[in-house]
Formats: structure tokens, C-alpha cells, sequence
């Protein structure tokens, strides 16, 4: 039950966490850890640069698919 909640979070997180901790090589919990912190420390304004990078992610992927189709 707590896996299917942690996997959702994660999916709905927009895998920013993960991306950035594939990109650094650390564990992507760490670096939600980072996010929590600078948020508590910057009084939220982590979660716009979180927002922005998750926006960056998903355009990523999406030029990513629509190259992959075009040579296909």
C-alpha cells in the first residue's frame, strides 16, 4: 500500500527529483530532501524553480518522442 502512494507521488511529481539526481548522480531522495530544505530556508520560492524544471522535463521528453518519430 505505502509503495503504490510513494510510486504515484513520484509519477505525479513530474520526475524532476529523479532527473536531477540521474544528471548529479545522487539518489533522488537526497535531492527531495535538498528541495524540502531550501524550501523551509527560502520560504518556498525552491518550489518555482521546481515548477520550472518540471516544465523543462516534460518539453525535454516531448522533443525527445517527436525526434524518435520523425526517424522512424
Amino acid at each position: 500500500m505505502i509503495d503504490k502512494i510513494k510510486d504515484q507521488l513520484e509519477k505525479s511529481a513530474f520526475g524532476v527529483c529523479s532527473y536531477l539526481g540521474e544528471k548529479i548522480g545522487i539518489a533522488s531522495s537526497r535531492v527531495r530532501l535538498y528541495f524540502i530544505y531550501a524550501s523551509f530556508v527560502a520560504f518556498g520560492s525552491p518550489v518555482v524553480v521546481y515548477l520550472a524544471l518540471a516544465f523543462w522535463v516534460n518539453i525535454r521528453k516531448y522533443l525527445k518522442a517527436a525526434r524518435n518519430i520523425i526517424w522512424h
